[in-house]
């Protein structure tokens, strides 16, 4: 009987472990939402390594076809998000905001993200507890 009691305890302990990892990295995400939503460059600097390789793809209005929209740097989120913030040209209220975690290791972790530009492929890696975006593949809407 004790040996089950301890089996159920280490099973809830370990079950606890990953909803905590599941949050960190889902508040990760959304603070790279948020951060651009908001043009919050402390959201932001917390969600990026200073590494951030992020690229996507925008479809054009006139061909109908996808086309590179380039890499965005770490340097070029926070003037993004600063712009945001100058023009007060900030997301609507019902723009959408969803993080779904794909995947979490012990250092490395995936999620999709939707947000008004459409959907975001994450990377994420955990250095000293704190998991940070190290990579963002992304797609501007598919309905346009």
């Amino acid at each position: 009987m004790k040996k089950i009691i301890c089996v159920l305890v280490l099973f809830a302990f370990v079950q606890s472990l990953a909803a905590q990892e599941k949050e960190k990295v889902e508040k990760a995400c959304l603070n790279y939402l948020e951060g651009f939503y908001e043009g919050d460059t402390t959201k932001l600097i917390a969600a990026l390594k200073p590494s951030l390789y992020k690229i996507g793809f925008w479809k054009n209005e006139k061909t109908g076809v996808y086309d590179s929209a380039g890499q965005m740097t770490w340097r070029q989120a926070l003037d993004y998000a600063k712009g945001v913030m100058e023009k007060k040209n900030f997301a609507k209220a019902d723009a959408p905001k969803r993080v779904e975690v794909l995947d979490i290791g012990h250092n490395i972790a995936a999620a999709k993200v939707t947000a008004w530009w459409g959907v975001d492929y994450i990377l994420l890696s955990k250095k000293d507890g704190q998991w940070m975006i190290e990579e963002v593949l992304w797609e501007g809407p598919l309905d346009k």
